[in-house]
């Protein structure tokens, strides 16, 4: 798996948005939630993400679309090394909770510990 965050990686499907919140499970790690579905794709990919900051927290377009980018490329950076040797296809939602704004480092330290999380947790099945 590489470190692209391409297009057929992400999740835009608004059945499978709705599915995911619907039946999915959540695994959070302050000031992250990560809400997962085990599904599979028709496009063969392993993973679907999308990423997604309150509007009511975070008053301004400005605020929220930093928010994104930073959980983007955390997640972009992260994934490699905790779903390399996966073989179950997941969607993912990643929300970000906090008021507070935030830097890098924070989010990739709490993305970080949110995959662990994750892993544990599915693992354990």
């Amino acid at each position: 798996m590489s470190f692209k965050y391409s297009k057929k990686d992400k999740l835009k499907s608004k059945k499978l948005i709705e599915q995911l919140f619907t039946d999915g499970k959540a695994v959070t790690a302050y000031p992250l939630k990560l809400v997962y579905l085990k599904t599979e794709f028709e496009d063969g990919s392993q993973l679907k993400t999308g990423v997604s900051v309150s509007k009511r927290l975070h008053k301004t377009a400005v605020s929220r679309n930093q928010i994104k980018r930073l959980l983007r490329e955390a997640y972009r950076l992260n994934k490699p090394l905790y779903f390399n040797n996966s073989s179950a296809s997941f969607a993912f939602m990643i929300l970000y909770l906090s008021k507070d704004g935030t830097t890098f480092d924070k989010l990739n330290d709490s993305m970080k510990l949110l995959f662990r999380k994750f892993t544990d947790k599915t693992s354990n099945k």
